[in-house]
C-alpha cells in the first residue's frame, strides 16, 4: 500500500477568478492524516470549510463548484487535478474570496506552487477507490466508461469529437497519469471555449477582465489572437478537467477512464457511480465479515426464542443512532410449513417482526433503557416492495427518529441484495424486563 502525503510547506498563488474577475489569494497548508483536501473560505466573520467532494458539488455551468450552506467556491478542478496528479492526499486551501484564479487557465501555477511547497510522506495508508466492475454514464452522445486494471494508478482514454462541422478536429489522447507526466503532458493546457460562448458569458457578466490573451478562444478561423501551446490542447485540457473532477471521490484514482465529449456534469456523475460501487462493494464485505452481537449476545438483550428469534447476528452499531443486522433465509424456517408449502414465502409479518426485535436491540444501546424492553405501540408507513425467498439474506437497517426514556420511535428498512424489500416506522414502549 502507498502511503499518504500532505505538503511539507504554506504556499500561495494568487490572481483573479476566471470567471468573477475577483481578486484572490489562495494558501495551501498541510494537513492531517485522513483530513482530505478542504477549502477554507476566510473572507467573512468565521472561516468556512467545504470538503472537495462531490456530495458538495453546486451546478454550474462549464466548471466544478462546492457548496456549503449559502457560501461556494468556484472553479475547483485545476487545482484539484494538481492536487490528484501530485499525489497530495491531506491539505487545507485557504481563500480570500469565492473562486481559485483562473491564472492562465490551466494546471502550471497550482503545480509549481504545490511542488515549491514539498510533497511528504505520511504514517498512514493511502485509502485508493479501485475501479473493480465497468461503470458507464452518458448524456446524448457524451459518455464515460470506467474499467478495471491490474495497475495501481490512473490511466485515461480521452476522445474529443465535435463532429465533420466542429471547429476543433477530432482528438485523441492517452495518458498514465503520473506526476511527470501529468506535468510535461497536461498541467499546462489551458480551458477554451468558443467564440459565440465567450460572448454568452460576457454578456452574462462572466469573465468580463478577460481578453483574448487571457485564455483560448476559438473561432471559424482558429485561434482569436492567441496560439495553442499544444496542437491537441483541447483533449489535453479535457483530460486535466476530468483528472480534477475525479479526485471529487475523495480519494484517488484506480482504473482506466475512457471518455467521449465528457464535460464537469458527466464527470461528477460518473464519480457518484463509481462512489455507490464502492458501498455496495463495502458493504458486502462487512456483511460477510463483520459480527458486533452474535445470536448469544443477542439471547442476553432479547426475550425472543426459538422459532421467533428472527436475528443472526448485528453486523453494526452506531451507539443509539443506528444498527444494522442479518437475518438469513433457510428453507428450513418453520413458517415455510404453511406460508407456503409449494411456494415458499416469509410472512411479512415476520419482516417487520424482524425489524422490531432489531429495533429493540438499538433501543437497548440507550443507558436510561437498561433492564428495559421494547413493547410494539404502532406501525405506520409500512411498505413491502418484493417477496423474501428461501436463501435471501435478508439485510435490516434501523435509524433512531426520537428516542425519550419510556418510548422510542425508530425508521427501519430490509433488503435483499440491492432490493428495498419492506420499509415502516415503528414505535415502542419501554417496559421494565420480566426477571429470568
Amino acid at each position: 500500500m502507498k502511503p499518504q502525503h500532505t505538503i511539507q510547506s504554506t504556499a500561495e498563488v494568487h490572481g483573479r477568478g476566471l470567471f468573477t474577475g475577483e481578486e484572490v489569494t489562495v494558501r495551501f497548508k498541510p494537513a492531517p492524516v485522513d483530513t482530505g483536501i478542504v477549502f477554507v473560505r476566510t473572507d467573512g466573520q468565521t472561516p468556512v470549510r467545504i470538503r472537495a467532494h462531490v456530495g458538495n458539488v453546486t451546478k454550474r455551468a462549464r466548471r466544478t463548484s462546492i457548496r456549503n450552506g449559502t457560501l461556494a467556491i468556484e472553479t475547483v478542478e485545476h487545482c484539484m487535478a494538481a492536487l490528484h496528479a501530485l499525489s497530495v492526499d491531506n491539505a487545507e486551501i485557504e481563500l480570500t474570496g469565492g473562486e481559485l484564479p483562473g491564472c492562465d487557465g490551466s494546471s502550471r501555477d497550482f503545480v509549481d506552487a504545490i511542488l515549491n511547497a514539498g510533497v511528504v510522506e505520511q504514517q498512514a495508508e493511502q485509502h485508493p477507490l479501485v475501479i473493480t466492475e465497468t461503470v458507464r454514464v452518458c448524456e446524448g452522445d457524451a459518455e464515460l466508461i470506467a474499467v478495471p486494471t491490474d495497475t495501481e494508478d490512473l490511466n485515461i482514454l480521452y476522445d474529443l469529437d465535435y463532429g465533420p462541422d466542429g471547429l476543433v478536429p477530432r482528438q485523441i489522447f492517452a495518458l498514465r497519469v503520473t506526476e511527470d507526466n501529468f506535468r510535461n503532458e497536461i498541467a499546462t493546457a489551458r480551458t477554451f471555449l468558443f467564440e459565440e460562448e465567450a460572448r454568452q458569458f460576457q454578456a452574462a457578466g462572466l469573465g468580463k477582465h478577460l481578453t483574448y490573451s487571457d485564455v483560448v478562444v476559438i473561432g471559424t478561423q482558429g485561434v482569436v489572437g492567441n496560439e495553442f501551446r499544444f496542437p491537441d490542447e483541447c483533449v489535453r485540457h479535457k483530460i486535466l478537467d476530468l483528472i480534477g473532477d475525479l479526485y471529487l471521490a475523495g480519494r484517488p484514482i484506480h482504473g482506466k477512464v475512457i471518455a467521449r465529449k465528457s464535460g464537469h456534469a458527466l464527470n461528477h456523475e460518473l464519480v457518484r457511480m463509481l462512489l455507490e460501487v464502492l458501498e455496495r462493494n463495502e458493504r458486502a464485505h462487512r456483511l460477510r465479515t463483520t459480527t458486533v452481537m452474535d445470536a448469544v449476545q443477542l439471547r442476553r438483550i432479547l426475550p425472543h426464542r426459538y422459532p421467533f428469534l428472527l436475528i443472526d447476528r448485528v453486523v453494526e452499531i452506531d451507539g443509539d443512532h443506528r444498527a444494522v443486522g442479518i437475518k438469513n433465509v433457510t428453507i428450513n424456517e418453520p413458517f415455510f410449513q404453511g406460508h407456503y408449502p409449494t411456494q415458499p414465502i416469509m410472512p411479512g409479518v415476520l419482516i417487520l417482526e424482524a425489524m422490531a426485535q432489531l429495533s429493540g436491540v438499538l433501543l437497548a444501546q440507550k443507558l436510561e433503557h437498561t433492564g428495559k424492553v421494547a413493547v410494539l405501540l404502532s406501525m405506520d408507513n409500512v411498505k413491502f416492495r418484493r417477496a423474501v425467498l428461501p436463501g435471501d439474506q435478508l439485510v435490516m437497517e434501523v435509524r433512531t427518529v426520537r428516542v425519550k426514556s419510556r418510548t422510542g420511535h425508530v425508521r427501519c428498512n430490509a433488503t435483499v441484495g440491492d432490493a428495498l424489500v419492506a420499509q415502516a416506522e415503528i414505535k415502542f414502549m419501554m417496559v421494565d424486563a420480566e426477571p429470568s
